[in-house]
């Protein structure tokens, strides 16, 4: 299983370039080795000025990019607390994208349906069984969870249903997410977290105890895949006597 490499950058905007810049090179690569990138979304407000430089990158072939989303909040596709909207705002809808390439997730639909549709739009995009993505954005929640994946959440012990029905419990929000087993599939995931504000969740994902259940994010360990964490010098913290392989960009 990969061990995460730890990129830190001074601030915000310049981990914002960095994986704007991944993103790019991740799809051109992809393009010519396949055909095709296929990447999954992150949600929330950290990646928006990361989504969107890339409208602004000639370099990336939209034609052949395939959008899908890790989590979905159960809401409208443009309301305001939509993962997809916020994607469309920052990126999607300046961009020559063909429409046929964005998978976004059914948020309007409830949860189980929306889940089963996810499925059955992965299948036949990917074909049977867990799908192998080119790269998998993910975020970091202040209590540890990513994707809609959440402590003491049965969803975490998954290991069949590729998309599942959630629940953000504090705010009884239901929610469409991936599962540990597609997270862990992809060739790339990248974790980009940026903030003093989660300097604490940072340290103690990477170096505090192992508790996957109270701190989800321990789950994520891509079998044959890369895995990044990109973060801003305020996110890392007290991390600068890490062990994790560091690469420290001026």
């Amino acid at each position: 299983m990969s061990e995460p490499r730890l990129e830190i950058h001074p601030d915000p905007h310049a981990a914002a370039r960095a994986g704007a810049e991944a993103f790019a090179a991740e799809a051109r690569a992809a393009v010519e080795a396949r055909g095709r990138f296929s990447v999954a979304l992150s949600g929330g407000t950290a990646p928006r000025e990361m989504y969107s430089l890339l409208a602004d990158d000639p370099r990336i072939p939209w034609d052949a990019v395939h959008l899908f989303w890790g989590d979905e909040r159960c809401v409208p596709p443009h309301h305001p607390r939509s993962n997809y909207a916020m994607a469309y705002e920052a990126f999607i809808r300046r961009v020559p994208i063909p429409e046929a390439n964005v998978h976004r997730m059914r948020g309007e639909l409830p949860a189980e349906e929306g889940a089963a549709r996810y499925r059955e739009e992965l299948a036949a995009f990917f074909g049977p069984g867990i799908p192998r993505f080119d790269v998998v954005h993910l975020g970091l929640g202040p209590d540890a969870h990513t994707c809609s994946l959440f402590p003491f959440d049965p969803l975490l012990r998954g290991r069949t249903l590729p998309v599942a029905p959630a629940l953000m419990r504090e705010l009884g929000e239901p929610r469409i997410t991936f599962t540990f087993p597609v997270v862990n599939a992809a060739a790339r995931v990248e974790m980009f977290v940026v903030g003093e504000g989660k300097a604490e969740v940072v340290w103690k994902v990477l170096r505090g105890p192992l508790d996957p259940f109270r701190l989800p994010a321990q789950l994520v360990r891509p079998v044959d895949g890369e895995y990044v964490w990109i973060v801003d010098r305020a996110a890392a913290g007290g991390l600068s006597s890490t062990r994790i392989p560091q690469s420290t960009s001026s």
